[in-house]
């Protein structure tokens, strides 16, 4: 079978745009490139990726496309244009001509502003996704859950995938059972009321450093009722994962995670999905 990892980053700290990274972070703050996570590949039996945007600037954009160039398993890249300025647009038109680019990504969780996606003077940006046939990663807290439900509405031809489950803190979820309650009817109502994916990713993160298996089950068990399997994929998010969890351990989890779906619905957890939303190529 075949499989796709349909999250995971590759980037060099010293080229200075990762603004969000902890520059004495031990698991972050280093360089990562095909070479590091090619045996974890080969380990997992995964023949592609989806390489996504870490940074804000067209510049990273560009450097992941030139690693995709050069890498045989990067499938498409996921990259960056600055919403706020509609002149970009050129800059997008060029970017989707390349074989390789598959969507953008604003980083809308590092945003101040809860309701930016909302805003008058970005939209064109969220059009230009639909023109053009891209696709849009949805980078989020469930604070955004209700925003991105109207984005969806309002644009339903876009193709929109939900990263990371939207964050849910599943390390609060036994203190706080409301937000969960919060995070569970907003995901719902993405799943039912929009044609949204999601990526089962990213869970590990946000679990506590002494995670189990059963703190990610009701996670990943409500996205795949609500979503189908069809709707859902699985991406590693490396080396984040690292935070919690290597490459293979989150791989072997998310199978026990699907393990009660059929042959035919794995499959498509761990590859079909992600080709079929991406468009990628046989």
């Amino acid at each position: 079978m075949m499989r796709i990892d349909a999250h995971q980053h590759y980037w060099q700290p010293r080229r200075g745009d990762y603004d969000w990274m902890p520059a004495d972070d031990a698991v972050l703050a280093r360089a990562y490139a095909p070479g590091d996570l090619a045996p974890h590949l080969a380990a997992a039996g995964v023949e592609k990726t989806v390489l996504v945007q870490a940074a804000a600037t067209i510049n990273e954009t560009e450097y992941l496309l030139g690693i995709a160039d050069a890498t045989d398993s990067v499938a498409g890249v996921v990259g960056w244009v600055d919403f706020e300025r509609p002149e970009q647009i050129a800059q997008l038109r060029r970017l989707a001509a390349h074989p390789k680019f598959l969507g953008v990504r604003p980083m809308i969780q590092d945003i101040p502003d809860p309701d930016w996606m909302l805003r008058d003077d970005v939209q064109w940006g969220f059009r230009a996704v639909c023109d053009l046939g891209l696709s849009l990663d949805a980078l989020g807290y469930p604070l955004h859950l209700a925003n991105f439900l109207t984005l969806a509405r309002r644009y339903p031809g876009m193709r929109m995938v939900i990263d990371h489950c939207m964050k849910p803190r599943i390390r609060d979820h036994a203190a706080l059972p409301g937000a969960f309650a919060h995070w569970a009817e907003g995901m719902a109502r993405l799943a039912g009321e929009t044609g949204a994916f999601c990526k089962l990713s990213g869970l590990v993160t946000e679990a506590g450093e002494d995670w189990t298996i059963d703190d990610l089950r009701p996670v990943a068990g409500h996205v795949l009722s609500h979503f189908g399997p069809q709707r859902v994929m699985w991406g590693s998010d490396w080396p984040v994962c690292r935070l919690r969890a290597s490459y293979r351990g989150w791989f072997e989890t998310a199978q026990h995670l699907v393990a009660g779906l059929g042959a035919r619905d794995r499959a498509r957890v761990f590859a079909g999905t992600a080709a079929a939303f991406y468009r990628l190529a046989p």
